[in-house]
């Protein structure tokens, strides 16, 4: 039986270290170098107008990724500002609104109070019917004036979207 030397026995249970690969050497004669010729750019190795093309293409994709950009930013700028007319305006006609129907419930209560003291039912049926034509005449009234601050709200709220839509409209339309 070969009994092995501590030394060698510690060297065989060690791990092996790899060793650096060597880069093969390639001979001079297959070694490729680029070659700047007149018609090609050192660094690239393609012809100078193909590199310029590229360059211009590239030029011209970021400065249209730019505009769309800024063009989309300012679609969603008119939106804020239509959405805030909107609020406004809702603001508003809720407002004139609610002034309408309290003023509306004032009559009713006062309608109210002097039927209370009526001394004959023919003068219930003229204080009741002159509430009745009333409301009906305001109710109208109202409505017209409402129905046009509506219509004017919507065409004030929409007038930033209509801009941008006009304007967007201009840009791709191809001139003639």
């Amino acid at each position: 039986m070969a009994t092995r030397t501590k030394a060698a026995s510690a060297s065989a249970d060690a791990p092996v270290a790899a060793e650096p690969m060597q880069a093969a050497a390639v001979p001079a004669a297959e070694q490729v170098t680029p070659v700047a010729t007149p018609n090609t750019t050192p660094s690239r190795g393609m012809p100078v107008a193909t590199s310029q093309k590229m360059e211009q293409t590239v030029d011209k994709a970021m400065k249209t990724a730019e505009e769309f950009v800024s063009f989309s930013q300012a679609n969603v700028e008119a939106f804020v500002k239509s959405g805030q007319i909107w609020a406004a305006g809702l603001q508003d006609l809720s407002k004139q609104f609610a002034a309408t129907a309290q003023s509306s419930m004032d009559e009713t209560v006062s309608t109210l109070k002097a039927l209370s003291s009526v001394k004959s039912l023919k003068e219930a049926m003229e204080l009741q019917a002159n509430l009745a034509r009333a409301n009906v005449e305001k109710t109208v009234a109202v409505s017209g004036k409402f129905a046009d601050a509506s219509f004017k709200l919507a065409e004030q709220a929409m007038a930033p979207i209509t801009a941008r839509i006009q304007l967007a409209t201009t840009k791709l339309t191809p001139a003639a």
